[in-house]
């Protein structure tokens, strides 16, 4: 089996020296399509610039730069995210829930690889927030 075909599984130690590998390339990769996007919209906002003589067409590329830009803001809290799971990943506390230090799982992190909450300690953070959100 190559490392490209490579995949975690439950039989093997948890975060073994391959799951780290697999998980590191994972979120690099990720961060790095973030990047190349975001050089992509600047390059298009740029772009865009020009003037619409016609109101319709001005809201309409006005909206389009809105939707843009809350997009990128989205990805640069992404990235923050992916930057926080490499260091994790260094410090050796990657894949092990921030509550209980139990392990995340698998399957959990191949879906979230920033996840930083076992899947029932991310149930119960959410239903702390309904309860607070309906006060």
């Amino acid at each position: 089996m190559t490392e490209e075909e490579y995949r975690p599984r439950e039989d093997e130690p948890f975060m073994n020296e391959r799951q780290i590998e697999f998980f590191k390339k994972k979120l690099i990769s990720w961060r790095d399509d973030i990047l190349r996007e975001s050089k992509e919209t600047l390059s298009h906002l740029q772009l865009e610039t020009e003037n619409h003589p016609d109101l319709a067409d001005r809201a309409s590329s006005e909206t389009d730069r809105a939707l843009e830009l809350r997009t990128r803001d989205r990805q640069r809290k992404l990235i923050s995210k992916i930057d926080s799971a490499l260091r994790r990943i260094e410090d050796g506390s990657y894949g092990y829930c921030e509550e209980t230090g139990e392990p995340i799982g698998l399957a959990r992190l191949e879906a979230r690889p920033i996840a930083t909450l076992s899947v029932e300690a991310q149930e119960r953070h959410e239903r702390r927030e309904r309860v607070h959100r309906d006060d």
